[in-house]
C-alpha cells in the first residue's frame, strides 16, 4: 500500500485526484477545512486548516501513527480573490497568502520527514497565471500563485539535492468551485469598487466567455497520477493553459495597458 496525503480533498481538482489514487493502489489522506459527505474505501477523510499549525499538527500525529511514510503530499488547497490592489483590505490581502502561501508551506515542512522516509514526491499547484505578467483585478489571486510558483521553484532546487523530486502543476480553467467562486468574486467586486464602476462591468463579460473554455478536474487527477508513475518526472506541468494569455503575456505592460483600455473603452475614473 503507498500512502498520499492532499490538501484541499474535499472537491474539485483535490477530490478527483483522491478517487484516482484510492483506486490505483494509495491509501489517501484527504485533508479540507470541511469534510464532504463521502465516505470512500481507501480514503480517510481529516478536517485541516491550512492556515492553522495547530490544525496541521494535529492532522501529523494522527497519520504519524497509521503509517511512517508518504508517498506523496498534494497540495490543492487555495482560495481565489478578485479586487483592485488600491480599495483590498489588508486582511484579505493576508488572508489570500496565508491560504496559497503559507498554507503549503506549513503542510511540506510539517509532513516532510513522512515524505523523506518513502523518498517520496510533492506536488504544487499554482496557476497558468504564475509565469505571466500580472492581469488587472485578478492581480491579487496571481500574486499569490506567483509567490507560491517562486516557493515551488526554490523548494526543487533545495530538495533536489536531498533527491525529493517537487513537481509544480500548472492548470488553466478547470471545472471546479473556484470557477464559482470567482464569478462570486467578480459581481462582488463590480459592486463595491468605487474606482473601476464602469470598468469592471465590461471586464466581467471578458471573464465570463474566457471561463467558459474548461477541462474535468479528473484530466489533472489523470496527470497526478501519471507523473507519480513517473522515474524522472519534470520539474513543471501546464494543463489547458489559455493561448490568449501567451500572447498577450508576449506584449510589454505599456501596450498591454493600452489594449485593456482600448478593448474595455474606460477613461479616467471616476
Amino acid at each position: 500500500m503507498k500512502y498520499a496525503l492532499i490538501t484541499g480533498a474535499a472537491s474539485g481538482m483535490g477530490k478527483a485526484t483522491a478517487i484516482k489514487l484510492a483506486q490505483n493502489g494509495y491509501h489517501v489522506f484527504a485533508c479540507d477545512i470541511k469534510k464532504n459527505n463521502e465516505e470512500l474505501e481507501n480514503i480517510t477523510q481529516l478536517e485541516v486548516d491550512v492556515t492553522n499549525i495547530k490544525s496541521i499538527e494535529k492532522a501529523y500525529e494522527y497519520i504519524k501513527g497509521k503509517t511512517d511514510k508518504l508517498d506523496a503530499v498534494i497540495n490543492f488547497a487555495g482560495i481565489i480573490m478578485m479586487n483592485s490592489l488600491i480599495e483590498i483590505s489588508e486582511e484579505d490581502f493576508v488572508k489570500i497568502f496565508n491560504v496559497n502561501l503559507f498554507g503549503a508551506y506549513r503542510i511540506n515542512k510539517t509532513f516532510f520527514p513522512l515524505v523523506q522516509n518513502a523518498n517520496g514526491k510533492i506536488f504544487i499547484t499554482t496557476s497558468e497565471l504564475a509565469p505571466n505578467k500580472i492581469l488587472p483585478f485578478n492581480a491579487i489571486y496571481s500574486i499569490s500563485k506567483k509567490a507560491l510558483d517562486a516557493y515551488a521553484q526554490g523548494l526543487t532546487m533545495e530538495l533536489g539535492l536531498l533527491n525529493i523530486p517537487v513537481i509544480t502543476i500548472r492548470p488553466g480553467a478547470v471545472e471546479t468551485p473556484i470557477l464559482t467562486h470567482s464569478t462570486n468574486e467578480m459581481n462582488s467586486l463590480n459592486q463595491n469598487t468605487k474606482l473601476y464602476k464602469n470598468t469592471i462591468t465590461k471586464f466581467k463579460h471578458i471573464v465570463d466567455k474566457e471561463q467558459g473554455k474548461t477541462i474535468s478536474p479528473n484530466k489533472i487527477a489523470d496527470l497526478v497520477f501519471k507523473i507519480l508513475n513517473k522515474k524522472r518526472p519534470k520539474h513543471i506541468y501546464s494543463k489547458n493553459v489559455s493561448f490568449k494569455l501567451k500572447l498577450l503575456n508576449i506584449l510589454p505592460a505599456k501596450t498591454q495597458i493600452k489594449l485593456f483600455k482600448m478593448i474595455l473603452k474606460t477613461k479616467n475614473e471616476p
